[in-house]
């Protein structure tokens, strides 16, 4: 091991342990000397505020520096405060460029990011067609939302011919990593039975761990709840909580 790279350890592992303090220091350190890892680290941090005063500006800065070395965290990073807004103003044509830069090298959050951004037309003409070829390498990568965004154009025939076996099938890869829009929508799909054979005690438990991931389920559960048995509901309750999340 490289003294950079035993030095970068240590610096994750007092991030890790949450010192800060400590790990500012030795990236800092690092960063100085050219080390790409340690400035996207140190842009992190400014990013976030973690032991230091919040500065989008500093964390630019240092994306900035790690981006030009070719470090695809810092690309995809760059990106995203460009896209977002963060310490300059909101420019959908520099995030797409990083994005790019970063997705190119296999970085699936990028490559999610420029699929939403071609299905939206933002900072390019709108494309479902590249927006579903980004998301598919994200999704082949195990991204749990360019899963879940696949299916939605599979169900939804955007870029493709509708195919609901197709959408299921992603739906239920994002599903099962705990992704709760593709929870719900699976739910959707049990409930009418689209792809898949219709079954409602599997649609309230998908509808029940979406509403544990957070999203407002109220309608599609007592919609269902309408068309259920006691037993049923029972029964759905019961898969929820012995429902375990799968790896990607």
């Amino acid at each position: 091991m490289t003294t950079h790279a035993a030095d970068l350890s240590v610096g994750y592992e007092a991030y890790q342990r949450g010192d800060y303090a400590t790990a500012l220091r030795i990236f800092r350190q690092l960063a100085d000397q050219g080390n790409a890892s340690a400035q996207a680290n140190l842009g992190w941090m400014y990013q976030n505020g973690l032991g230091v005063t919040q500065d989008y500006a500093a964390a630019l800065r240092w994306y900035h520096k790690a981006a030009d070395q070719g470090y695809a965290v810092a690309q995809y990073n760059l990106g995203f405060m460009y896209e977002e807004g963060k310490g300059v103003m909101p420019d959908y044509g520099e995030a797409l460029r990083w994005y790019r830069k970063a997705a190119d090298q296999g970085n699936a959050v990028a490559q999610h990011n420029l699929g939403v951004m071609y299905a939206n037309g933002r900072g390019v003409t709108q494309d479902y067609g590249e927006a579903l070829r980004w998301y598919r390498k994200a999704a082949d990568q195990g991204d749990a939302d360019a899963q879940s965004n696949l299916g939605f154009m599979y169900a939804n025939g955007q870029g493709v011919t509708q195919d609901y076996g197709e959408a299921l099938r992603w739906y239920r890869k994002a599903a099962d990593q705990g992704e709760a829009l593709a929870q719900n929508n699976l739910g959707v799909m049990y409930e009418y039975g689209q792809g898949v054979t219709q079954d409602y005690v599997q649609a309230h438990m998908w509808s029940n761990l979406a509403a544990a991931g957070g999203l407002n389920v109220g309608a599609l559960r007592d919609r269902l709840a309408k068309q259920m048995t006691p037993a049923q509901i029972a029964e759905a309750r019961r898969l929820t909580r012995e429902w375990k999340p799968k790896g990607k």
